[in-house]
């Protein structure tokens, strides 16, 4: 009897494999369907993002009214210092993937799996930057199907260099702060292209929750985080030895790190005339944010 079963209930798994497999295909066409043309992105800069919309809802909602500080800067006019804190703390393989860090993906997907939580999210700057633009910030699974296909666009069709600096331009640095421009005027009151090593690193360690982790929050782990990215800077010929010393006095954390390759720009170079960005790998003292 139980021979004769068995073919029956082969048959029954193999038709809910079938139907399972045919819904998931169906879902990702419905969802590569309904992506945003990302190419006009390439030449041209938004207007408002899914988050800045979200926050003055939020705002409305609470009955009060909502200040936007938000100004646009070119890449070349945020400080390099910046640029390279950021890519250190928030996407370490920045330069290397398609959008997608597939490993730390999958690294996060283990760890939330025996952890048996949904702590580790694992999101590239692409990946925030398809959120911020055109997502919500919910965990739907769906959802996280939309901005891996959009990253993988974003990516794809505008570069990194449009990505990173579309992503210095609109991530959120305090409660109706957005972009690197209006959060160095806000917590530094100077420019973006002024900002030195520790004032980047600190604007680095706040992302991606900010209104947690703002420069405003005195937090020795906070200030030991920054100082890992200018030491990162310094590894990297980024800044030298005095203004890694510098950058360590201004953050309040003992020297670490006396030494290191001589390096020509220095806290107080402008942000013009500093080399430009590179493709370059993360040194190992950068670190990577866990909670996006």
């Amino acid at each position: 009897m139980s021979r004769k079963r068995a073919p029956r209930r082969l048959s029954r798994i193999s038709r809910i494999l079938l139907v399972t497999l045919a819904l998931v295909v169906a879902a990702a066409i419905v969802v590569a369907i309904s992506l945003p043309d990302v190419r006009r992105m390439a030449a041209s800069n938004p207007t408002t993002t899914t988050m800045i919309d979200l926050r003055r809802e939020q705002a409305k909602t609470a009955g009060h009214a909502y200040k936007l500080h938000w100004d646009w800067r070119p890449i070349a006019r945020v400080s390099p210092f910046l640029q390279r804190a950021v890519v250190y703390a928030e996407d370490a393989q920045f330069w290397k993937h398609d959008g997608v860090d597939w490993e730390a993906m999958k690294d996060a997907a283990e760890h939330d799996w025996k952890e048996r939580s949904l702590e580790r999210g694992a999101s590239t700057i692409t990946q925030q930057v398809a959120k911020n633009l055109y997502l919500s910030p919910s965990r739907n699974p769906i959802r996280k199907v939309r901005e891996l296909f959009i990253a993988r666009r974003l990516d794809r069709d505008l570069g990194k260099k449009r990505v990173l600096e579309l992503y210095l331009n609109i991530a959120e640095w305090g409660e109706g702060i957005f972009g690197a421009e209006a959060a160095a005027r806000h917590w530094f009151g100077c420019s973006a292209a002024e900002l030195r090593p520790a004032q980047a690193a600190r604007l680095a360690v706040a992302l991606p929750n900010p209104l947690k982790r703002s420069p405003a929050v005195k937090s020795r782990t906070l200030a030991r985080r920054a100082e890992r990215l200018v030491r990162a800077m310094a590894r990297a010929g980024v800044i030298d030895a005095t203004a890694l010393a510098e950058a360590q006095r201004e953050l309040g954390v003992a020297a670490t790190m006396t030494t290191t390759t001589p390096a020509t720009p220095t806290t107080t170079t402008p942000a013009t005339a500093l080399p430009r960005l590179p493709e370059e790998s993360v040194p190992d003292e950068a670190l990577g944010s866990d909670d996006h």
